[in-house]
């Protein structure tokens, strides 16, 4: 299967959450050839951001963030251009009528899944609830078996 993985995701193969044995697995397949991941290019920049913010928040150990970022980054999905994708994630962001406001890094991961035709699996919360109903192929990555 082809899936498109936001950091939320991956941040959870370094980071214990709820959902990290899944993503554990999912990463563990991509690496086994059963699923391959992508993202947008802007993946390596928002994952490190997401591991700088755990470490000053004291969820990892002060240094530990370029290590973590190195085990991730070591497992990266096929990264693809963000330029092609801003135009849809414009539209994405106005289209949203709910009053919840998609983040612009959030808008490229649900165009890129549009574009490739893929389902796009998020570990946020907020994301799946917000824009599932309207956009199916966002899934919960508590929804993978």
């Amino acid at each position: 299967m082809r899936y498109v993985i936001d950091a939320s995701t991956a941040f959870q193969w370094e980071i214990p959450e709820t959902d990290s044995a899944k993503a554990i697995r999912l990463r563990d397949e991509y690496q086994s050839g059963i699923h391959e991941l992508i993202s947008p290019d802007i993946f390596p920049a928002e994952i490190g951001n997401s591991l700088i913010v755990a470490e000053r928040r004291g969820r990892i150990t002060s240094g530990g963030f370029a290590t973590r970022l190195s085990s991730i980054l070591a497992f990266c999905p096929v990264l693809y251009e963000t330029r092609p994708l801003i135009p849809r994630a414009c539209v994405l962001i106005a289209s949203v009528t709910s009053g919840f406001r998609l983040s612009f890094y959030d808008a490229l991961y649900v165009a890129l899944a549009e574009l490739e035709g893929c389902e796009l699996i998020s570990g946020d919360g907020k994301l799946v609830r917000n824009m599932a109903a309207s956009h199916p192929f966002i899934k919960s990555l508590s929804s993978l078996p």
